[in-house]
């Protein structure tokens, strides 16, 4: 094998910066495959809730794909029991430079029927994730994505960013429907009621994918979460309550969503209710209604806006001074 010198590398990298994306593909599906992208904050719970999903789905029979599309590259970690997949963009560049091409093999890894890889994305301050989105989306298509026949495909996106390649699967119908995964807490729920906007702002454009419904994470019972779905019109999907023996077993990169097991009935509800939840088109809430799903003691929804003067800015005694310009009389 023959490797490039550093400035045939660097002269590679910049020639491939400089192609433009091709367009997302728009194709049939080999078979009725439900794709689904989740979205919610960081920390949220998504990756936890969807190993544990997909896990199950896998025992009651289904063929399941879990992808990774958040550049922290840690949705599959709890699925591998803490390993790291080798994700889709680090394989590219790398296969890339060495003159290879990539091969299944290489980013898809399985376990007791789940099938999971991860897209990846560049290191801070060294490119565009919404970029490396897409860059991932046209390789999963070169290697036959579209001929897969899974039953479903399970999208894990952070809902934090809105840069283009994030909002993909809602803005090019890439997916059915969307899940919001979100909290008791202000933070979480702002996200949920963003990618809501996102999904009706699309809508409106002429798109067809609706928000199926929520997973409510860490409940801890205050209800706030719950008061946003109904606000926006969509469905609590599942409630995993906010219990030690999860945090733990979570911790430790312990799968809970098994059959026969504590939490075996949650997950099977949550998988029931994803496969036949339809999308819907939400209310999303502006400001003021979302901190009104919060005590105001809470979120300071009790503070009022009180306009600064020239005068507050200066420290001082202010006076206007005459304006320099120049009026014309009308000829």
């Amino acid at each position: 094998m023959t490797m490039l010198d550093p400035s045939d590398q660097l002269r590679m990298l910049r020639e491939e910066a400089a192609i433009e994306p091709d367009p997302v593909p728009t194709g049939e599906a080999a078979k009725a495959t439900q794709i689904i992208a989740i979205y919610g904050k960081g920390g949220s719970g998504k990756s936890f809730a969807l190993s544990n999903l997909s896990y199950m789905m896998a025992q009651q029979g289904k063929r399941v794909l879990l992808i990774g599309c958040d550049p922290k590259s840690d949705t599959t970690s709890l699925l591998f029991g803490g390993k790291s997949c080798p994700t889709i963009i680090e394989t590219s560049a790398r296969k890339k430079l060495a003159g290879e091409d990539v091969k299944i093999e290489d980013v898809c890894f399985q376990r007791d029927g789940v099938f999971a890889m991860e897209l990846g994305g560049p290191e801070v301050g060294r490119g565009c994730g919404g970029r490396g989105i897409i860059h991932g989306f046209e390789l999963l298509e070169k290697l036959g994505f579209h001929e897969w026949g899974f039953d479903y495909v399970l999208l894990d996106f952070l809902g934090d960013v809105v840069c283009g390649g994030f909002g993909l699967p809602i803005a090019r119908d890439m997916c059915q429907k969307v899940i919001v995964v979100g909290s008791n807490d202000l933070q979480s729920l702002y996200v949920a009621n963003n990618v809501c906007k996102a999904v009706e702002y699309f809508r409106s454009m002429g798109g067809n994918v609706g928000v199926a419904g929520m997973i409510v994470n860490k409940d801890d019972g205050t209800g706030e979460a719950s008061a946003f779905a109904a606000a926006v019109d969509i469905p609590v999907l599942c409630a995993i309550p906010a219990d030690e023996d999860i945090r733990r077993k979570s911790a430790n990169y312990q799968i809970i969503g098994r059959p026969d097991t504590q939490w075996a009935s949650l997950f099977e509800e949550l998988a029931l209710n994803v496969a036949e939840a339809p999308p819907r088109r939400p209310k999303p809430l502006d400001q003021d209604g979302l901190l009104g799903l919060f005590s105001p003691e809470d979120t300071g929804g009790n503070v009022t806006l009180i306009p600064a003067t020239q005068a507050d800015l200066r420290g001082g005694n202010y006076a206007p001074k005459p304006s320099l310009e120049v009026i014309y009389d009308a000829v």
